[in-house]
Formats: structure tokens, C-alpha cells, sequence
């Protein structure tokens, strides 16, 4: 008790109230919060190319017979298939795609032979459907490719000799929304986390209240937490916020654990926020902050996957999108909402965003502090 009304009485809660009552009377939060993601989604709508190439297959070929081979050599003929892994098992296989190691998956049955010289063979196709639109041109791909090789066997048969049963993994209905929210989320929380802090700080520079604040008792360590501890609230309010709507107005599934996902977006709250320290530290007004975002924000979001699936980019900028912290927090999304997995499957991701987190911060919070001092 003593302890709580010691930190209501120090220096740095007063500092809090004061953030969070300048926050709330920002008006100009409303603009930031409608204009960026409008422009910027009929930006996306325009040039972003929608061809997917070079999907990941994985092949359990149980026949190993020539026609079998034929029709593997058909899937990676061209760019859209590359045959990525040859699994021992269909466990293997499961497994890389819940990994999202592979982005298709075919099973050939051992009696494909038989069944071909019958006039009708299966064959088992997978697809993740996370990635909605990926994954309805994947199956398009595959039945054309399909139909072409019943060409090549025969030309005088009725009915095709391979009927191919394809499974959609994680999204069945194919709805685009499972796939845009969660990247908008990741959207909305790096626009929101990077102009809310640099137009915070850059405001109390130009009013002059960031000299004053030097004169109060406070420390220098608690003026900086006072800035970041309300937007990280208010921004994991949007969090809460956001997966509402997802859950209620597009019934977004949610197969994960909520613990894990709430700390993972306060770890990207973070990295936001950061970078918004970042921006006002080299920006001197309002106005530069909100024009040096768009060369910060656009580029994340065109390289994260978040509108437009990241195997649609040159390969350069696949490589590339690895060092932007909102692939990795998207990745961690989809995967915890649509999959269902945890942390044994995302590990690598969780352990980018904590790079991202700490180096960020590190290198805002010490920029800040050298213009305090």
C-alpha cells in the first residue's frame, strides 16, 4: 500500500497523467489514424502484383514409377513450383507445412500405376491456406498442370486419368479476410507506434516543454518511461481492439495461445514506439515527422507480407524483408490465430522481434537522453 502511494506521489506518475492527458487531447491522432491506411491501401490495391512463384513443394512419391516421376517434373517444370523437400513420411510432411516450411504438399499413392492403367488415379495435394490468395492460385495451378499431364497420357479418354483431392490447411473457405487482418494489425500498431511517439516528442520540442522538463525532479530515466509506458498502453489497447473486431466482425478463428500472443505484440508495441523515438530525434517539426514516416512505414509494409504475399517479390527483397521487424510480427500472428502453434514453430521470429525490440529501444532511449542532456 505504502508502495503504490509512494508511486502515486513521485514524480514520474505525474509525468504519466501528464502523457496521457496530452495524448487524449491530440486531434490530430484522428487524422493519422484514417488517412495513412486509406492512401496507403488504394496505394496496394494499384501495383502490387498478385502472380505467386516459386512455392515451396514437398512430394511423397510411395509409387516411384516413371509416370509418377513424369508428374512430379510436370508440378516444377516452371517457376510456380520448386521442389523443396522430399519427406519420409506423411507426419514429415504435415509438419513442414504447420512449419511453414512448405507452401504445398503432394502425396502419390503406391498402386498410381494401377489405378492409371483403371483410367483414374488420385493424388493427395495440401496447401496452406493461411495466405488465402496464395493459396487459391496454388490450386488453380495444380489442377492446370494436372489437366495438362492427362493430355500428355491420353487424348482419347472421357474422364481424366488423375483426380486429384485437394485439402486447404487452416483457412478451408479460402477467406481473403484471414489473411489481410492479421497483416493490418501489424500495419495499424507500426503506424500508429511510430507517429504517436515522434509527433509526442516533437511536439515538446517545438513548445519547449521538453527543456522544462529537465527542471522538474523527475530523472531522466523517468521522463523517458513516463513517454512510452501510456502509448504502449494505449497501443495495446489496439491490440485488444483490433482482435475484437477480427474475431467478432470477420470471425477470425483464434487457435493459439492469447497469453503468448499478447506478449509478442507488447514486444512489437515496443519496437514501434522505438522507432518513433527514432523519427523525432532527427526530425525538427510535426510535418517532417508524418513525411519521414512514409519512407519508413511504406517500404515495412511493402516488404512484410502484410497486403501482398512475400513470395510475389523478387528475390532480393525476400531476402531483404528478413530484416523488417513487422514480417516477423506477422508471421507470429497468422501463425498463433490461423495455426494454432507456439512457440517450438515460431521461435525464430520471436527471436527477431526480440533484436529488433532491444536494439531499437536501446538506440532511441539513447538518442533521447542525449537531447536531454
Amino acid at each position: 500500500m505504502k508502495l503504490l502511494q509512494r508511486l502515486f506521489n513521485s514524480p514520474f506518475w505525474a509525468l504519466v497523467r501528464k502523457e496521457i492527458n496530452q495524448i487524449l487531447r491530440n486531434k490530430q491522432l484522428i487524422v493519422l489514424l484514417i488517412v495513412p491506411p486509406t492512401v496507403q491501401l488504394l496505394l496496394y490495391g494499384f501495383i502490387l502484383n498478385p502472380d505467386v512463384h516459386n512455392l515451396r513443394l514437398g512430394v511423397i512419391d510411395y509409387a516411384n514409377v516413371s509416370a509418377s516421376r513424369e508428374l512430379v517434373s510436370a508440378m516444377t517444370s516452371n517457376r510456380i513450383f520448386t521442389l523443396e523437400s522430399v519427406p519420409s513420411s506423411e507426419k514429415d510432411l504435415s509438419r513442414q507445412v504447420e512449419e511453414g516450411k512448405l507452401d504445398v504438399g503432394v502425396i502419390i499413392p503406391p498402386d498410381f500405376s494401377r489405378q492409371l492403367t483403371q483410367k483414374t488415379a488420385e493424388i493427395q495435394v495440401f496447401i496452406d491456406a493461411v495466405n488465402a490468395n496464395t493459396a487459391g492460385i496454388a490450386g488453380n495451378y495444380m489442377n492446370q498442370i494436372i489437366q495438362q499431364y492427362n493430355l500428355h497420357l491420353t487424348q482419347a479418354r472421357v474422364s481424366p486419368p488423375i483426380s486429384p483431392e485437394v485439402v486447404f490447411l487452416y483457412n478451408p473457405g479460402l477467406i481473403s479476410s484471414w489473411f489481410f487482418v492479421p497483416g493490418v494489425m501489424g500495419l495499424v500498431l507500426t503506424l500508429i507506434g511510430t507517429l504517436v511517439s515522434a509527433i509526442t516528442v516533437v511536439r515538446e520540442k517545438d513548445t519547449g516543454t521538453l527543456e522544462q522538463l529537465l527542471m522538474t525532479p523527475a530523472a531522466n530515466w523517468q521522463i523517458l518511461l513516463s513517454k512510452i509506458v501510456p502509448l504502449a498502453v494505449l497501443l495495446l489497447g489496439d491490440v485488444l481492439l483490433a482482435l475484437t473486431l477480427a474475431t467478432v466482425v470477420f470471425h477470425l478463428p483464434f487457435r493459439g495461445n492469447f497469453l503468448l500472443f499478447f506478449a509478442l505484440s507488447s514486444m512489437y508495441v515496443f519496437v514501434g514506439i522505438s522507432l518513433g523515438i527514432m523519427l523525432a530525434t532527427i526530425c525538427r517539426s510535426q510535418q517532417q515527422v508524418v513525411l519521414t514516416s512514409f519512407f519508413i512505414n511504406l517500404p515495412m509494409v511493402q516488404t512484410s507480407g502484410a497486403i501482398a504475399p512475400i513470395e510475389a517479390m523478387p528475390p532480393f527483397f525476400q531476402v531483404l524483408s528478413l530484416l523488417n521487424p513487422l514480417r516477423h510480427y506477422i508471421a507470429i500472428v497468422r501463425g498463433i490465430l490461423l495455426k494454432g502453434v507456439g512457440l517450438d514453430v515460431l521461435w525464430i521470429n520471436v527471436m527477431a522481434l526480440v533484436a529488433f525490440a532491444v536494439v531499437l529501444l536501446t538506440i532511441s532511449i539513447n538518442k533521447f537522453r542525449s537531447q536531454l542532456s
